[in-house]
């Protein structure tokens, strides 16, 4: 009689990815979320509480008796709506083509909202590349057979950022059909933007390569050490939003700082909106009809222009104090780093063995700290064995309230002290 396969054999090995591996990690040294024991320089959310200059949070919401009901899979017609005039009125006053609600589709994360992507593409090239955020590549890898991922090389003169020449060539030499990244860069804090965000655009439409751009941090921008006037976003450089190839993601993630909440949109030409929904019916169903009323507040024009340049002031002086303790550490930290809540900091000129990412992040766990190793950041290596990537990188989160933030570098500084 044939053995029964077990349930080992059924099923794959799923591994932790980034940040989840890290908590994983802190949290059989008795982490939770809200310890105040603890500083999570690590978090990829940003503190969610009251902030000055901010709007009330938004504690409470109604559920009307329609919301019980399935919604429609691309999400309901008032926040795409809502979200369409958003990013008309930020980015395309001047445009004769305007975003509406047929080319907005809502998903349940930022992730589900790359997954649905995913699942529309054809068998093509995908360009990538590194360090960037570690759920890209295990999100392309359950798209095995069909994308093919190619990495552009990248430089560390450039703070690990793709020119747009350099991005134009690598369309031509690598025959790249699409090109993924984040704007501005998880983990390096990288913005493209102005003309070279321009010239992507251009790029992309006159070689016909797709880019699909996650754009979650496009309202944390900061200048010369203070608060940007506005966000950035390739809406602003599209010409025609139903022919151009851009594909933008965003979320109530980061820039709203409702991560909880789990909701997120995707904005492209209206045959890709269409396709994405019918993505929907088979991955996830659809959207949480309660959460979109309650996000329809978010996006009223004066609500959302106090939230977001509340956060940018905010940050951007928590942004100066982990700049100006790191390098004092002897932590090298790029002057490209204009956005995000995160330094991308070079540790090879810290004490051995502080030097490597993995030793400097177990030695700060042991001071209640959390920090991300940075060849976490090294996406979709081509072999199990290759040359491991930003060894000599941290990724620092400045995500947390300033009171941890402050306990977090004190720890990290004592730290470093100790082996000099």
């Amino acid at each position: 009689m044939q053995e029964k396969t077990t349930t080992t054999n059924v099923f794959n090995e799923i591994n932790d990815i980034g940040v989840i591996w890290v908590m994983d990690e802190a949290i059989k040294l008795g982490f939770y979320n809200g310890n105040p024991e603890w500083s999570n320089l690590g978090q990829g959310e940003p503190e969610t509480g009251e902030m000055e200059g901010a709007p009330p949070r938004i504690n409470h919401f109604t559920i009307e008796a329609s919301d019980n009901k399935y919604g429609p899979l691309n999400g309901m017609l008032e926040l795409r709506t809502a979200i369409a005039e958003h990013y008309n009125r930020l980015y395309r006053v001047d445009k004769t083509s305007k975003y509406t609600a047929e080319n907005v589709s809502i998903a349940m994360g930022g992730r589900l909202a790359l997954m649905r992507i995913y699942s529309t593409l054809s068998t093509i090239r995908l360009g990538y590349k590194i360090p960037e955020y570690p759920a890209y590549g295990d999100l392309i890898k359950t798209q095995q057979g069909r994308i093919t991922p190619v990495c552009i090389p990248s430089l560390k003169e450039n703070n690990y950022a793709i020119t747009s020449s350099h991005f134009s060539n690598a369309i031509h030499e690598l025959n790249l059909d699409a090109f993924l990244f984040s704007n501005p860069c998880n983990p390096t804090g990288h913005v493209i933007k102005d003309r070279e965000l321009h010239n992507y655009v251009t790029i992309a439409t006159e070689q016909n390569c797709t880019i699909i751009i996650d754009e979650v941090y496009s309202h944390f921008i900061y200048t010369d050490g203070k608060p940007a006037d506005s966000p950035v976003s390739a809406a602003k450089y599209i010409e025609d939003v139903n022919v151009d190839p851009v594909v933008i993601v965003d979320a109530l993630t980061k820039s709203f700082r409702y991560p909880g909440w789990r909701l997120a949109w995707v904005l492209g030409p209206t045959h890709l909106i269409e396709d994405l929904g019918k993505a929907g019916s088979i991955i996830d169903g659809g959207p949480s009809l309660p959460i979109q009323r309650a996000a329809l507040q978010i996006f009223e024009p004066h609500h959302a222009d106090q939230e977001t340049q509340a956060l940018r002031t905010v940050f951007s002086k928590k942004q100066n104090s982990i700049l100006k303790s790191l390098r004092e550490d002897g932590i090298i930290c790029s002057n490209d780093a204009n956005s995000t809540f995160y330094i991308w900091g070079d540790i090879s000129q810290l004490p051995f063995p502080l030097n490597n990412s993995d030793t400097f992040f177990r030695e700060a766990l042991k001071c209640k700290v959390m920090v991300v190793p940075g060849h976490l950041f090294d996406i979709l290596p081509q072999a199990e064995k290759h040359e491991m990537f930003f060894t000599n990188y941290v990724r620092f989160s400045f995500g947390p309230d300033e009171k941890n933030l402050i306990m977090g570098l004190q720890r990290i500084s004592e730290l470093i002290k100790s082996y000099r």
